[in-house]
């Protein structure tokens, strides 16, 4: 099948594939119930892909995460720039053409490439929801140190407004970067619209210290406590294991089923966690459960997300006792 005739779902299929089970099963987390559907229908189809067709995909698929990556260090004139330098004038219009088409440039770029510091003597006495609607589209690493500096009583309210934040007005959106940008004296022009929820959140304490998103969490309990349960599942992923230090991976291995929930929990966990809980047990223990992993065989991804989910709850309660450390952003000391 030539190249010209793929659809977007077919090159999605021939990328999922040739990344591997392991892989695309974290990418799936990422979808919708809908998108997963139809891409599990496509990739069932595919009964051979061609090596220059996987390669045509894996190269046109780098291309994009290399432009969209200088998109979001320089914006579109400086991605234009680069891609023209490396691929040709016509090469990089179609790449941008394709990308924005899609994805598009968020609102705020100018802000993005902003000291927090200094934004923060800029909106620190706007209103609540303007200043979760502006950090919202910031840098999880901005955005977390502009909350972490305003005053207690602000931080829970701008955090719950990011949190329930859902889509917003384009011209609401384009009124407050015209004030913004008349107060930075900057040059800009986006209209663009969905930006906070809870993953915008999530990201944001997950890289305050912990003083701070302790405080957040306790405010966000009393107004909120369905809002502040459901922080709290994504305030760690499983993933995150790695930055536990070993002392502490110990202390979790202790408290979790390691012939049922461990083996179902790393089933496709990246190489990166496995060699993390691996090199925390003896080499009989590692044994035993690599040969409980392999005996599961196929398995839902539902019953995997719940076995990661409890281990994740002991992490959590772990650390809130003080009997494990979870490396993090800001001024947390780091125990010895």
């Amino acid at each position: 099948m030539r190249r010209e005739t793929l659809t977007g779902r077919q090159k999605a299929a021939i990328l999922l594939i040739s990344l591997g089970p392991e892989l695309s099963a974290r990418v799936f987390k990422q979808l919708g119930d809908e998108e997963i559907e139809e891409l599990t229908l496509e990739i069932a189809s595919v009964r051979k892909v061609g090596q220059e067709a996987r390669d045509k995909v894996l190269e046109e698929f780098h291309q994009m995460l290399l432009a969209q990556e200088y998109l979001n260090q320089g914006g579109i004139d400086y991605a234009k720039d680069v891609l023209e330098r490396a691929l040709g004038t016509q090469k990089a219009i179609e790449i941008l053409d394709r990308l924005t088409a899609s994805l598009q440039v968020r609102p705020f770029d100018f802000v993005r490439k902003a000291d927090p510091s200094q934004l923060l003597n800029f909106i620190q006495n706007e209103h609540p929801q303007t200043i979760a609607l502006i950090i919202s589209y910031l840098q999880p690493e901005q955005a977390s140190v502009i909350l972490s500096a305003l005053p207690p009583d602000r931080q829970s309210d701008v955090a719950r407004r990011v949190a329930l934040m859902d889509r917003t007005s384009p011209d609401v959106i384009r009124e407050v970067e015209k004030v913004l940008e008349r107060k930075l004296s900057s040059i800009v022009t986006q209209d663009y619209t969905t930006a906070g929820g809870l993953e915008s959140l999530v990201d944001i304490l997950n890289r305050v210290d912990r003083g701070t998103e302790k405080k957040i969490m306790e405010a966000l309990e009393l107004d909120d406590p369905e809002l502040a349960e459901e922080v709290k599942k994504r305030m760690f992923l499983f993933e995150d294991i790695v930055l536990l230090d070993n002392r502490s991976i110990q202390r979790v291995l202790r408290e979790v089923d390691l012939s049922k929930d461990l083996p179902m929990a790393l089933k496709v966990a990246s190489e990166e966690v496995k060699a993390k809980v691996f090199k925390n047990m003896s080499k009989r223990a590692v044994d035993n459960l690599q040969e409980n992993i392999d005996f599961l065989g196929p398995v839902r991804l539902r019953d995997v997300e719940e076995a990661q989910q409890k281990i994740v709850n002991i992490i959590r309660r772990l650390e809130e006792q003080g009997e494990v450390i979870i490396a993090r952003g800001g001024g947390d000391e780091i125990v010895i």
